[in-house]
């Protein structure tokens, strides 16, 4: 369902985009080409900042928002999802936050006033909050990274990590590609 919000916000989707008809996009969202949105996922852009004004939420081509994640943002701040990324299920990305191209966000992770970059790996049951990821880092299964966190203790993706985070990618554009024929069809 799109909607606008109380500021009058409606949401931008590509007609190359796919939004399942169970999921929640609410005001200054923005959403390119190639994108699925998964059952239950709800990105929502309504709230202001001081002076009345709020950034979108952008979510870069490519990109798959799946089942049951949320994506908002506090007091009108920008949350911007790069290009072939993947956020799984039941995800909570929460702005202010930046997250690069070509990043795996796992299962129930958290992202939280943070910049990821490019070609990360967040496994399942992250918390990333307040501490800016450089690219290509893979953040271990139920890791709390917080300011202190000691950046020196996780290793770099590894190419098969890269490889599954592609082949999440694919598996989405042709998700994709499948329900909009479907929807072409009735």
């Amino acid at each position: 369902m799109l909607r606008k919000n109380p500021t009058g916000h409606h949401p931008v989707v590509s007609q190359k985009a796919y939004i399942d008809s169970t999921a929640i996009v609410c005001g200054h969202v923005v959403i390119e080409d190639n994108v699925f949105v998964g059952p239950y996922a709800v990105i929502r852009a309504d709230e202001v900042n001081e002076e009345g004004e709020m950034l979108p939420i952008l979510i870069k081509q490519g990109s798959n928002i799946q089942d049951g994640v949320v994506i908002h943002s506090k007091a009108g701040a920008a949350v911007t999802i790069g290009e072939r990324t993947s956020i799984a299920h039941r995800s909570i990305i929460h702005g202010p936050c930046t997250v690069g191209n070509d990043v795996f966000i796992g299962f129930n992770a958290v992202v939280f006033e943070t910049c990821i970059g490019d070609g990360c790996v967040i496994r399942h049951n992250c918390v990333v909050d307040g501490f800016d990821i450089p690219e290509n880092f893979d953040v271990p299964p139920m890791t709390n990274v917080g300011p202190k966190f000691d950046l020196g203790s996780i290793l770099k993706v590894s190419p098969e990590l890269s490889s599954f985070s592609k082949s999440v990618v694919s598996a989405n554009h042709a998700l994709v590609k499948g329900y909009k024929k479907l929807a072409n069809k009735t």
